[in-house]
């Protein structure tokens, strides 16, 4: 008895991979925002939980 035909698969030839690397060689502005300055209030609050203070 033989195999499936889902069984009988072919060699890959990496193009998935490829494409990652590709992916994550490039510029990421594509997923992740610039980063903004960090405010007065910002800092404050990162303070205030540094010194374990709740709201």
């Amino acid at each position: 008895m033989s195999k499936h035909l889902a069984d009988h698969r072919k060699a890959t030839t990496g193009s998935r991979v490829k494409h990652f690397l590709r992916l994550a060689r490039s510029r990421r502005e594509t997923w992740h925002r610039p980063h903004a300055a960090s405010g007065r209030g910002r800092v404050a609050q990162f303070l205030r939980i540094a010194r374990g203070r709740t709201a």
